[in-house]
C-alpha cells in the first residue's frame, strides 16, 4: 500500500514538474492562439508571431513526452487540445473556398497570366504560324483540307462548296439544330486541346507547341475556304463571337504547358523540382481559369453566335469580349500581390 502511495506521490511531482518547467511556453501558444482564432492577428505582438511556429514544434514535443511518461490525464488532454488548435492556425487552411475564389478573380488569376508572358508570347507566335501553314497547305493543294479538318466539321464546308452553300452555314441556322452540334463539337475539340496542350507541358513544351500548330492549321484551312467564296469577313465575324474567348483560353493553356516545360528545360538557379513545383503552381491557377474562359465561350457559342445573325454585331460581341479579357489580364491589378501569393488553395 505504502508502495502504491509513493508511486502516486512521484508521478505526480514529476507531472507538476514537467508542467512548471514548460507551462509558460503552453500559455504563450494558447495566448496567441486564441487571438487568431478570434480574428484579431492584428493585436499579435511582433515578437510572438515569428514564435508561432516555434511554440507549436515545442508543445508538440510536450505532448510526445507526456504520452510516453503516462503523465495525468488533465495534462494530456490539455496540451491535445492545444496542439490540435495550433495545428489548425499553423498548416490549416488560410481561407474558405469563397475567399479563394473571390482573391483568385480579384487579381490572381491575371497576376498569374502576367507572370508567364513570354510563354504567352511564343505560344501566340506559333499559332499565327499554325494558321499561316494551314492556309498555305491547302492553298498548295486542297487535299490537305481533309487531312486537317476533322470530318465531323465538313459537311457543307468543303474545296468546292458555293458561295451560296458556305453562306448558308454562317447566317440563317439560329434555328437549327446541326448548328448547335456543330458548335458543341467545335467547344469539345476546343477544349481537349487545351487540355491536352497545358497536360503535354512536362515534355519540355514541345508538344504543346504542335498541338497549337496542329489546331491553328485547322483555323487556317477553314478561313483559306471561306476566303475563296469572298466570305472572309463573314466568317471571321462567325468566329469571332467565341473565338475571342475561347481561342484566347487556349492560348493560355498552351503558354501554361510551355511554361513548364520551360521550367524544367532551363530552371536557372533553382533546383529543377523547385523551379518545376513553382512553374506548375502558377500554370495550375491559369488552367482554373481557363476552364472558366471555355465555359463563358461555350455560352457564347451556344446562343449569342446563334442569336446575332450579321457580321457587324458577331464582330462587336467578340471585340467586346477581346477588350475585357486584355483589360482583366493586362489592366486590372486588384489584389494581385495578395492572391499571387496564393497560387493554389491550401
Amino acid at each position: 500500500m505504502t508502495a502504491t502511495l509513493d508511486a502516486i506521490e512521484s508521478a505526480a511531482l514529476r507531472s507538476d514538474r514537467f508542467r512548471l518547467e514548460r507551462e509558460a511556453d503552453w500559455k504563450r501558444l494558447e495566448a496567441i492562439v486564441t487571438r487568431m482564432e478570434k480574428g484579431r492577428i492584428r493585436g499579435i505582438s511582433d515578437e510572438d508571431l515569428p514564435a508561432l511556429p516555434g511554440l507549436y514544434r515545442t508543445v508538440a514535443s510536450s505532448l510526445s513526452i507526456a504520452r510516453e511518461t503516462s503523465l495525468d490525464a488533465a495534462t494530456l488532454a490539455y496540451l491535445e487540445a492545444l496542439v490540435q488548435r495550433a495545428w489548425f492556425v499553423v498548416y490549416g487552411p488560410r481561407t474558405s473556398l469563397w475567399e479563394w475564389f473571390r482573391g483568385f478573380l480579384g487579381g490572381g488569376w491575371s497576376a498569374a497570366v502576367r507572370a508567364i508572358w513570354v510563354d504567352i508570347l511564343i505560344a501566340f507566335a506559333v499559332m499565327v504560324a499554325g494558321t499561316a501553314v494551314g492556309w498555305l497547305l491547302v492553298s498548295h493543294d486542297p487535299e490537305w483540307y481533309f487531312a486537317l479538318v476533322p470530318k465531323q466539321f465538313g459537311d457543307a464546308r468543303v474545296p468546292g462548296a458555293s458561295a451560296e452553300a458556305l453562306k448558308a452555314t454562317i447566317f440563317g441556322n439560329s434555328g437549327q439544330n446541326g448548328m448547335s452540334v456543330f458548335a458543341a463539337q467545335l467547344f469539345s475539340n476546343n477544349a481537349q486541346v487545351s487540355i491536352l496542350a497545358f497536360a503535354l507541358g512536362f515534355a519540355f513544351g514541345v508538344p504543346s507547341l504542335l498541338l497549337l500548330v496542329h489546331n491553328m492549321a485547322v483555323l487556317g484551312a477553314m478561313l483559306w475556304l471561306y476566303n475563296g467564296a469572298g466570305l472572309t469577313t463573314d466568317f471571321a465575324g462567325w468566329i469571332a463571337v467565341h473565338g475571342t474567348t475561347e481561342i484566347f483560353a487556349i492560348l493560355l493553356a498552351g503558354a501554361a504547358g510551355l511554361h513548364i516545360g520551360r521550367s524544367l528545360a532551363f530552371p536557372g538557379r533553382r533546383p529543377v523540382l523547385q523551379a518545376t513545383a513553382q512553374a506548375g503552381r502558377r500554370a495550375a491557377l491559369v488552367m482554373a481559369g481557363v476552364v472558366l474562359m471555355l465555359v463563358v465561350a461555350a455560352l457564347l457559342e451556344g446562343f449569342a453566335r446563334q442569336l446575332v445573325d450579321e457580321t457587324a454585331g458577331r464582330f462587336a460581341i467578340g471585340g467586346s469580349m477581346l477588350l475585357i479579357w486584355l483589360g482583366y489580364f493586362f489592366a486590372f491589378r486588384g489584389n494581385d500581390g495578395h492572391a499571387a501569393s496564393r497560387d493554389t488553395p491550401r
